[in-house]
């Protein structure tokens, strides 16, 4: 649907770029936001101009004298040609980001824009106020607390709530109150559920459980049927390409508008200055974008993490007003270079998504496993581990958490173990119980399987092999097959 009412204002991708000639699969992507809206003329005029000076910025430190003798050459004011060309592309980048955001509020019925705070975010939200989606909640605001955000991002979210007139929804980790202000007793909430290295142990179950999960559910619960988010083309990576709109595989093919697609870093700062955006207040200590405050440095920082060793705080942007060499944070690709530091996929390469835009973020779980079992056995709380444990009986058990990929994967093997052992089978959620079951139970993760013997000793299985003859090879000795 969307794709259908944007088609027309988007150049087919083999069509020639008029500002020079090259297609759409060259790295001239930037050219070609400024061919919509009956902008050419004014644009084809201007273009190389600004594209030199800002856009594509190929000479960002250009001489003075060097300026001097081209405005002598051309007979004017060239600082002013410049000025009129960066307010002409803002008026087209700005107009034409406010006609895809008419799309998603004229022809759908619950917007929704997941607001993580960073610089384009900040522009979207004041553009959304323009066209009067945030007072009249046509459009709704959704932000997920991951409980370890930089600690002025919440308070932040409340002061743009007061300039714009709405409120957020918040959703965080299953489980946990999402507050605004989250107090030692929350973070002591989410270390006792979910533990306080789980980012350091697994960072894809952590991206599972904080971002992912509750992205997933505030979409559901806000019956969003196109998602409105900030990628940029020039955010690189994964994003290089991208195009104001797209469907993605969540909610059953919920529709997606990227409206910033075709704004750069700059343009988005220069929008801001320009109309008064607030922006996070870590812009001005040096920080170019806002993630958790675990993996997020200032750029430059003084240890060198984000790529760029200096002191912190030495480029900053504060009130329209740049500090240092802004080229730091402009330049392609280089927005997040402070973010997911020291952070590797599970292949080794460096981390460039949270996990929200990647492929299967969409496979969330949302009930409790063998919910449905006649063979699994619940103990529903440490008593009823204790009174199993003191009954003499031989029984397996599996300490579990329904969100983590392996609990799941080994659901339907551990459903068959009753039959396969002989012996009863039961499940303890030990996500809720973290110091009991590490304790009583051999759990350091999940899942782990023990044999209880008639002495009521927990024997853990150290194997990774969790088909059902490994596990029933291993209950039946008496736990003493490891497999």
């Amino acid at each position: 649907k969307i794709m259908t009412l944007l088609a027309d204002r988007t150049p087919a991708r083999s069509q020639p770029c008029p500002t020079c000639s090259a297609t759409r699969q060259e790295r001239h992507y930037l050219h070609w936001p400024l061919t919509s809206l009956g902008r050419m003329l004014v644009v084809s005029l201007i273009s190389t101009a600004y594209n030199v000076g800002a856009g594509l910025r190929a000479a960002p430190h250009a001489s003075s004298s060097r300026a001097a003798s081209t405005a002598v050459s051309m007979g004017m004011d060239i600082s002013e040609l410049i000025d009129d060309a960066k307010k002409s592309r803002l008026e087209h980048l700005e107009a034409q980001a406010i006609q895809s955001l008419k799309v998603a509020v004229d022809q759908f019925e619950k917007p929704v824009f997941p607001n993580a705070m960073i610089v384009g975010d900040c522009v979207i939200t004041h553009l959304l106020h323009k066209i009067d989606a945030l007072k009249t909640g046509k459009v709704k605001i959704m932000v997920v607390d991951t409980f370890h955000l930089l600690d002025d991002t919440m308070p932040f979210l409340g002061k743009v709530e007061d300039k714009y007139g709405f409120e957020a929804e918040v959703f965080g980790p299953a489980g946990l109150e999402s507050k605004r202000n989250l107090s030692p007793e929350n973070f002591a909430e989410y270390d006792k559920k979910y533990g306080a290295n789980l980012w350091k142990e697994d960072i894809e179950q952590y991206d599972k459980v904080c971002k992912v999960e509750p992205f997933q559910r505030g979409l559901k619960t806000l019956g969003a049927d196109i998602m409105i988010n900030g990628r940029r083309r020039d955010h690189g990576a994964e994003r290089a390409y991208i195009d104001i709109a797209e469907t993605v595989p969540v909610n059953g093919g919920l529709a997606k508008l990227n409206p910033l697609a075709y704004w750069t870093l700059e343009d988005c700062f220069d929008y801001a200055a320009a109309n008064g955006v607030p922006l996070h207040p870590s812009v001005e200590r040096g920080y170019p974008s806002q993630g958790d405050a675990k993996d997020t440095v200032p750029v430059p920082d003084p240890d060198g993490l984000s790529g760029v060793q200096g002191e912190a705080g030495s480029v900053k942007w504060v009130d329209g007003v740049w500090t240092g060499d802004k080229a730091i944070w402009l330049d392609y690709g280089c927005e997040r270079r402070g973010r997911f530091v020291n952070l590797l996929n599970k292949d080794g390469s460096k981390k460039t998504e949270c996990g929200i835009h990647v492929a299967g973020a969409e496979k969330t779980f949302d009930r409790d496993l063998w919910d449905t079992s006649k063979a699994v056995q619940t103990l529903a709380a440490p008593s009823d581990v204790e009174s199993l444990t003191a009954s003499g009986k031989e029984a397996v058990v599996v300490v579990y958490a329904p969100w983590c990929q392996f609990c799941q994967a080994m659901e339907e093997e551990y459903d068959k173990l009753a039959d396969a052992s002989g012996l009863p089978v039961y499940k303890f959620r030990g996500d809720e119980e973290r110091e009991f079951v590490k304790a009583n139970l051999n759990t350091q993760s999940f899942p782990t399987i023990n044999y209880i013997d008639a002495s009521g000793k927990a024997i853990k299985y150290e194997s990774e092999d969790r088909s059902v003859g490994a596990m029933a090879e291993f209950a039946k000795s008496g736990g003493k097959v490891a497999a």
